[in-house]
């Protein structure tokens, strides 16, 4: 009788919005309650946040795993644990898969897999960005070889579009083992504190092969990634902190590589002086000040947004607008660490350097630093190594360039920092600019070694002969003699000849030989 029922149109009809619903229902009542009781949104609430509304089109909402191992044929796992598809944010398309922890963990089987390859190739052949809402125990044990399986093809498509299309994460719950490796292939991660964590081993298996006690907040929280490995380039409050994040920074790209930048309204003017830069300078070389306000005060309105903010943080990347435009910024930051140049500031500005390239965001350096930092820690953790990526990044980019030296630009940090010889195309520098190979003492010490100890007053010909060389080469005159400096500008008048540069250079096009691709010191 039930069968016969089915036969009409309208009963078919009805049949398919039961399915569904139970299907929207997730993992149940009381798995959702257990969700909100962690401090976590669901899956489809997180979507609702992130989507604009009535915009979110599921895709494969009836897919089913296929296992039968180990009573996996007796167990419903609504949608296979993850909900993928597309929507609107903020008026553009974007692709997502959105774990579901209230059903089976959110673990990832066989056609859990297939799910996000799926909506990964659609967003690769519609070329939109892919956001993934990571919440997930981890493989599906009871699917063995299929679950590892389909976390190669993840990585595989991660890395196939890489470049093409900006991928983004939110680690929303635990993410551990292999999974966490999907993460670390896409261009931006976001986590939550006390909710979110990654780690290729756990506590429990770290104690039992090392011997070590660690927590999971300790070993791979929100704040341990964003603070010590920089795994994590954005830490969030709640979820819906985290997602509101992930919106700004969709605002910041373009939808593929081919596409044009976004262009938002601006009200700042294109004129605007900047007469707090005058005055933001120390007139003592070895006084510090905060390079996040150079930097505001260049950008449209003074809004930065900042990836990691709390790692490596003796340099800046971040992301601002200059009439709407985006325009990504490397700075050294001489309130952290003298803005020297060292391994985890040379990843930290290559790899940001690398995604604005890829996107074709204009590049904006701000160099105020004293050279790489010495040490055998650095020597042997791989500071050569290390700060050829930065001469590699950007040397290969090739986006508009431009390149402000605020204060000290010394050695092969000058070089580094985006000097002509790596492409810039157009060096500006402001009257404290001191451009030499290296400081005025080491430079006499070597240069005028003979001499000093030779002085009768040493110690007072080693002033006098400082002096000397401060007063040649602790000014940008020297360099803007031998075209090094293309300009020497007011610091009041930065954001005034930052707008008209990149006016100038937005149609900048540049040939390289072709090759199937560079090399990079990794």
């Amino acid at each position: 009788m039930g069968k016969k029922s089915l036969t009409s149109t309208k009963a078919k009809i009805r049949d398919l919005q039961i399915k569904k619903e139970k299907l929207m229902a997730m993992g149940g009542e009381a798995m959702v309650k257990r969700q909100h009781d962690q401090g976590k949104l669901t899956a489809r609430e997180r979507l609702d946040i992130l989507f604009d509304k009535d915009t979110f089109q599921e895709v494969q909402l009836f897919v089913k795993h296929r296992s039968t191992l180990f009573g996996l044929d007796k167990k419903d796992i609504p949608s296979d644990g993850v909900i993928t598809g597309f929507g609107k944010v903020s008026g553009r398309v974007v692709f997502t898969a959105a774990q579901d922890f209230t059903s089976h963990g959110g673990s990832l089987g066989e056609m859990h897999a297939r799910k996000i390859w799926k909506v990964m190739d659609m967003a690769l052949a519609a070329g939109k960005p892919f956001v993934a809402l990571n919440d997930s125990g981890g493989a599906r044990i009871q699917e063995g070889v299929p679950s590892l399986e389909g976390y190669g093809g993840i990585f595989y498509r991660n890395s196939i579009n890489s470049g093409y299309i900006p991928q983004l994460t939110a680690i929303l719950g635990p993410s551990a083992g292999g999974a966490v490796y999907a993460p670390a292939l896409t261009d931006w991660v976001f986590m939550v504190k006390g909710s979110s964590y990654m780690f290729i081993t756990g506590p429990a298996v770290i104690k039992t092969v090392t011997g070590e006690e660690v927590t999971q907040e300790e070993l791979g929280g929100a704040m341990s990634h964003a603070t010590k490995s920089g795994v994590c380039h954005f830490v969030a409050e709640s979820d819906a902190d985290c997602l509101a994040k992930i919106k700004t920074m969709l605002s910041f790209v373009p939808d593929n590589c081919h596409s044009p930048l976004p262009v938002m309204p601006c009200t700042d003017s294109p004129d605007r002086e900047c007469p707090e830069l005058d005055t933001i300078i120390p007139d003592r070389a070895n006084q510090v000040y905060d390079m996040k306000n150079i930097i505001a005060a260049v950008a449209d309105d003074q809004e930065i947004f900042e990836p990691h903010k709390l790692w490596a943080k003796n340099m800046m990347v971040a992301f601002i607008r200059i009439m709407g435009r985006p325009v990504g910024v490397i700075a050294n930051n001489p309130k952290h660490g003298a803005g020297v140049l060292d391994v985890k500031a040379s990843d930290k500005a290559s790899r940001f350097i690398r995604f604005c390239d890829a996107f074709n965001i204009p590049l904006l350096t701000f160099a105020d630093v004293p050279g790489y930092m010495p040490g055998t820690s650095q020597e042997w953790s791989g500071i050569i190594s290390h700060g050829a990526k930065l001469l590699h990044a950007y040397s290969e980019a090739t986006v508009p360039k431009l390149t402000v030296v605020i204060r000290k630009d010394y050695g092969g940090a000058y070089v580094g920092m985006c000097s002509k010889q790596l492409g810039a195309d157009y060096v500006m520098a402001w009257p404290t600019a001191e451009i030499a190979v290296m400081g005025a003492e080491g430079a006499c010490n070597i240069i005028y070694n003979r001499e000093i100890a030779g002085a009768a007053d040493p110690g007072a010909k080693r002033q006098e002969l400082i002096a000397s060389y401060e007063e040649q080469f602790n000014n940008p005159y020297f360099a803007a003699a031998l075209g090094a400096i293309d300009e020497i500008i007011l610091p009041r008048e930065t954001r005034k000849k930052v707008v008209e540069l990149l006016e100038a250079f937005k149609d900048k096009k540049e040939s390289r030989p072709p090759k199937k691709h560079g090399n990079i010191p990794l």
